[in-house]
Order: structure tokens, then C-alpha cells, then sequence
């Protein structure tokens, strides 16, 4: 069995600096991620004006509960959707003058649902070029706070990012979502509100925020789960093979460890524990129909695992995966159909046929992370695979090529 240590969550750790630079006191970061998106907030947060010191195991932020220090500020987000989009509910909160623009990728994926509602709020947002996208500029002056509705169909990073919000208000806030994708991502953001101090309360669709402000605090960063499923994948489709990600448990905050229980329902043995999940191989892999609506930043690992299955497999509701760094369903039909594959698609979902993929192919990438660590998974039985880009995975997990290649050689 290989013992597998996952670099941070993404989204733990991004969620963890907001909360940090809105508390009142220094918080510290326990092992937190270190890759592109999550450094390009950390620098972002350093352009508003907050002190952010960092170790290599850990991160202290000093929280400024009134706002970024700086009146005016130039940030730039990247290609980080939770930069691009977290930063500047946090900067509303504050007073001054604030500019955010990010990658040609990132200006490409939506934003209006957000600054749609930051309007509601009485928030002064400009949008430079196209509307609902970056670049944008805030001219902030605090936010009272007050109800408004939501719909976070496309990203429930809309809704994180208000809820969030919500404790730097004068008089809280009242959020009702008309749809909501990716809800599990939604329980990370109330735990971690709960846990830095925050008073939230859910009522079916509305969810009810207090003026709390938030308490520094030190917080521990647990293994990301999306990351941990490209090593899941792994382990199913090799026969002899197993893995055990520490960290990754039955306490775990993130809903995409529940990709496991879809390597269960194909065949692996899986077991959940509370200091760490194994997966290994049957020598089996069915296949089925699965709705990945919860979990579908791990819909590109399974498409990519679906061609060794005996049966089709069908992934529904995934719609918000065309948002993405790229429209990740047509990424993975038209890498799988290069590859040989049979492949159908609609407009949220994807049906993989089994089959042999045959190589030499190189990967279309689309400057995608999650489609070269998902395809790393097909060339475990595919030689001749490459990628146009193998270096996007820098977004996440910088060290992945060399970790993986580790593991797929142990014995």
C-alpha cells in the first residue's frame, strides 16, 4: 500500500486567507497550498494592504476587520477564480479605490451573478471592458448589508464569496438562492465562518448572516480532495494496486472525497476512516450513470478513468463544468475521441464508451490543470500520451508530474 501525502486544499486555503485578513488578531495557517492560484491571492492580499508573513509550513496574516490598509490598490488575480472573485467582496468591505483584473483565461469565465448582488448591496462596482467579467474596479465604503437573492447555478463561489461578506456588514445579510451547484463547497465556507467566529444560519434556500466580524484563530489546511482523486483513480484501475491519502477522512470538510463512493459503486474497495482514506483495485471497474452536480471538479478524472470500464459511463449534471478554466466536457470528449473513444455529449453530460485508448496523442490541454492530472490517469495504459502544457498544473499542485510518477513506480 503507498501512503500518499496531498498538498493542501485549494479551496480550504483560499477561504482561510479571506477569513484571516477580516479577523480581528494574526491568524496562522497550518500547511497551507502552495501553487499559483493560491500565492497570486496571498499577493493580492499583500496589494490591499494587509501583512501577510510567509513560512514554508505556514502562513500568518494580520486581520484588518475595517478593510484593506491601502487606499488604492492594483490587483491583479491571475488565473484563481476564488482570487478573482473573493478579493474584491473582501475589498468592498473596506474604504478606497480598487482595481482587479486577471488572465485572458480567467476575464473569459463569468462574474455577473456576484457583482450583480455586491450592486444590490450598494456597492460601487465597475466593470472596465465587457460586463460580468474582469477587469473591474470597486469603489468601496463599506457595505450595509440587507437581503438580496442569488442565483449560483454557474459557481457557488458567488455565493461563498457573500457569505463571507456578510459578518464585515453593518447590519448582516440575508442571501436566498434561487439554484445552487457545487453545494458541498458551500458547507466548507460555513464550517470555516463557524470555526474563525462567525454566527450563520441556514433556512432552507436563505441563508441569515449576523455582524459578528470574525476571531483570528490558527487553522490547519486539510489535504485537497480533488487533488487526492487523480491518486484514487490510480489505484482503481491498476490491479494489485492501493492508496491511502492521511488527512482525507470521515471529518473531512470537502465534498469531493465523495468520488470515492463512486469508485465503490464501480468496483474498487474503498475504505473511509477517520484519519485517512484507502482505495484499491478489484481488478473491476463498471460502468454506470452518475450525477456529479456536487462534486464535478472530479467529473474530468472520471471521464478520463471511463474508457477501462466494461459498460458505458454516463456523468449527468454538469453543466458548470463548461465555465471552467475551459468548457471541461468538451476538453475531455475531444482529447477521449482523439484517443479512439467513443464519446457523446449534450448540454450537461457526457456518456464515455468503453474501449482501448491508442496512442501516440498529445493532449489538448487548454491551459486546464484538472485535464492533465485527469489524463495522467488514461496514460497509465495508453503509452504515448504528452500533453501541449504540462506545466498548467502549476495552478494547484506545481509538483504533481514528479509525485505521480513516484507513485505509479512503486512497487
Amino acid at each position: 500500500m503507498t501512503v500518499i501525502d496531498i498538498p493542501g486544499s485549494k479551496s480550504v486555503t483560499a477561504r482561510a486567507l479571506f477569513l484571516a485578513a477580516a479577523a480581528e488578531g494574526t491568524t496562522t495557517l497550518l500547511r497551507p497550498l502552495v501553487s499559483d492560484d493560491t500565492e497570486g491571492f496571498a499577493e493580492g492580499l499583500t496589494a490591499l494592504g494587509y501583512a501577510v508573513r510567509r513560512e514554508p509550513d505556514a502562513w500568518h496574516i494580520e486581520g484588518r476587520p475595517a478593510g484593506p490598509g491601502a487606499d488604492t490598490a492594483e490587483v491583479y488575480c491571475r488565473d484563481g477564480a476564488t482570487t478573482a472573485r473573493f478579493l474584491p467582496t473582501l475589498a468592498a468591505a473596506g474604504r478606497g479605490t480598487y482595481r482587479f483584473d486577471a488572465s485572458a483565461q480567467m476575464r473569459r469565465r463569468p462574474l455577473a451573478p456576484l457583482t450583480e448582488a455586491l450592486r444590490t448591496l450598494g456597492v460601487d462596482l465597475r466593470h472596465g471592458e465587457q460586463e460580468g467579467h474582469h477587469p473591474l474596479d470597486v469603489h468601496a465604503r463599506g457595505v450595509k448589508g440587507g437581503a438580496l437573492t442569488l442565483d449560483a447555478g454557474q459557481s457557488s463561489q458567488y455565493l461563498t464569496a457573500l457569505l463571507m461578506l456578510g459578518p464585515l456588514t453593518a447590519e448582516g445579510l440575508d442571501i436566498t438562492v434561487t439554484d445552487l451547484v457545487s453545494e458541498p463547497y458551500v458547507e466548507i465556507t460555513l464550517a470555516m465562518m463557524r470555526a474563525f467566529g462567525a454566527d450563520v444560519r441556514q433556512d432552507g434556500r436563505t441563508y441569515r448572516v449576523a455582524p459578528t466580524g470574525y476571531r483570528a484563530r490558527t487553522y490547519g489546511i486539510e489535504p485537497d480532495a480533488s487533488t487526492a482523486s487523480y491518486f484514487f483513480a490510480a489505484a482503481a484501475l491498476e490491479p494489485g494496486r492501493s492508496v491511502t491519502v492521511p488527512g482525507l477522512g470521515t471529518g473531512a470538510l470537502q465534498g469531493d472525497l465523495a468520488f470515492v463512493d463512486v469508485l465503490r459503486r464501480m468496483g474498487a474497495d474503498v475504505e473511509v476512516t477517520d484519519t485517512g482514506t484507502t482505495v484499491r483495485s478489484t481488478g473491476t471497474l463498471r460502468g454506470l450513470t452518475v450525477n456529479m452536480r456536487d462534486i464535478s471538479d472530479t467529473m474530468p478524472t472520471l471521464a478520463a478513468l471511463a474508457p477501462f470500464a466494461d459498460g458505458p459511463v454516463r456523468i449527468e449534471d454538469v453543466a458548470n463544468t463548461r465555465v471552467k478554466e475551459c468548457d471541461r466536457l468538451d476538453a475531455c470528449a475531444e482529447n477521449l475521441r482523439r484517443l479512439g473513444i467513443t464519446v457523446h455529449t449534450g448540454p450537461d453530460w457526457i456518456e464515455i464508451h468503453p474501449g482501448t485508448p491508442t496512442g501516440p496523442v498529445e493532449i489538448a490541454t487548454h491551459g486546464d490543470h484538472r485535464i492533465v492530472m485527469s489524463f495522467a490517469v488514461t496514460a497509465l495504459r495508453t503509452p504515448g500520451i504528452t500533453f501541449d502544457d504540462p506545466g498548467c498544473v502549476k495552478k494547484t499542485f506545481p509538483d504533481f508530474h514528479r509525485v505521480f510518477d513516484a507513485f505509479v513506480h512503486t512497487p
